[in-house]
């Protein structure tokens, strides 16, 4: 008789349900018969635009070293990025995209008897890598949709090591000011370790988000976390980082995996962080593909929650699971986001105009039926 590997996991494990990245093109292309080239994916928050000539170039000068594993302490690219927010290099921590840099905190200070608070709506990694090593996820309502900070300040007990929070949300998009940033980190206890998520924090204008490094300084018990893979464009070689204490940096190291950012990964991401021209570029074209969607779901009738990261959470007001299935027969891959608590919305991607327009032909056709 075999046995039941799922009653040896361990209990947190048991009870988690696998991440649902967003579709493939290729795999809708299999399931619909459809041809690949016709198909528009804004479901995943990647970049439009295609990577960097810089980064290409990048990749290029590296292929020769595949034989070679990579730098395991990523020197150069610490030194750019600590240079970059006037830090030490100890003070950086790199990751297999940011979602490793989500791990490690987990893994280092989450335990059986400890607990997390997050907000509701909040990205599914948190409460993954949170109930993963056994730890109780403590979810916090969401205030319009957004993080409530007041809320989750009381939510912190004694067994709570960590809170983290996301600055623009996803996969809502809300955010919250520096005043509300600052407020919140002096009444947090100083023996919580504070994940601040900035995965789209790139494409904020102006001042209107708080930039979490200017908060490190007073704050020893503050980790901001960043990636490469949004408006730098580089979801698919997986590079993140974070910036902290020194301290808090070395006890992640301690269980951070041996070159966890491959070579290619870390010469692009060097790269990346000096093309500014294209971080420009990435940053109008998802201000004017913004104003594209928000335009069209308007004359749709349709609401959505206000964004500052690259996507919309449009509201359908009803189940939008059949709309999501009729937009994939249309060839538009979206983003349900039932498993967030919001059945009646999904998740829009902006794209390139024209694949912004593609998508609101789609919906006119699906909602007409």
């Amino acid at each position: 008789m075999s046995c039941d590997f799922l009653a040896l996991a361990q209990p947190g494990v048991q009870q988690l349900s696998p991440y649902v990245p967003g579709k493939p093109v290729d795999e809708l292309a299999r399931e619909l018969d459809l041809d690949p080239a016709g198909i528009v994916k804004l479901a995943s928050n990647e970049n439009p635009l295609g990577p960097s000539p810089r980064v290409l170039e990048a990749i290029r000068a590296e292929l020769p070293e595949l034989t070679r594993y990579p730098d395991g302490n990523g020197f150069e690219l610490k030194q750019r990025l600590a240079a970059r927010y006037a830090v030490a290099a100890a003070q950086v921590t790199l990751g297999n995209g940011s979602n490793d840099v989500l791990e490690l905190v987990a893994r280092a200070y989450l335990a059986p008897g400890l607990n997390a608070v997050f907000s509701a709506h909040a990205f599914a990694v948190y409460p993954i890598v949170t109930q993963a090593v056994g730890a109780l996820g403590k979810v916090v309502p969401a205030r319009d949709w957004g993080h409530d900070l007041d809320a989750m300040l009381a939510a912190i007990d004694q067994q709570t090591r960590v809170v983290f929070i996301a600055n623009p949300n996803n996969p809502t998009g809300t955010w919250f000011d520096s005043e509300a940033l600052a407020r919140f980190l002096a009444q947090v206890p100083q023996d919580v370790l504070v994940v601040l998520d900035e995965a789209y924090i790139e494409y904020a204008e102006g001042g209107e988000l708080p930039d979490g490094m200017t908060f490190l300084q007073a704050h020893p018990n503050l980790l901001v976390s960043r990636t490469f893979s949004k408006a730098y464009g580089l979801a698919a070689l997986r590079v993140g980082y974070a910036i902290s204490s020194a301290q808090i940096a070395d006890v992640l190291n301690r269980v951070r995996q041996p070159f966890n950012v491959n070579s290619l990964a870390l010469a692009a991401a060097c790269a990346a962080l000096d093309d500014t021209e294209y971080l420009a570029a990435s940053r109008e074209a998802n201000s004017r593909g913004m104003r594209q969607l928000e335009e069209g779901f308007a004359a749709l009738g349709l609401e959505w929650i206000p964004s500052r990261g690259n996507f919309i959470a449009v509201d359908f007001a009803r189940d939008a699971a059949p709309i999501d299935q009729a937009l994939l027969r249309e060839g538009v891959i979206v983003r349900p986001v039932a498993g967030y608590g919001m059945p009646t919305f999904l998740r829009i991607s902006i794209g390139t105009q024209a694949e912004n327009a593609r998508l609101l032909e789609a919906l006119r056709k699906v909602l007409a039926r």
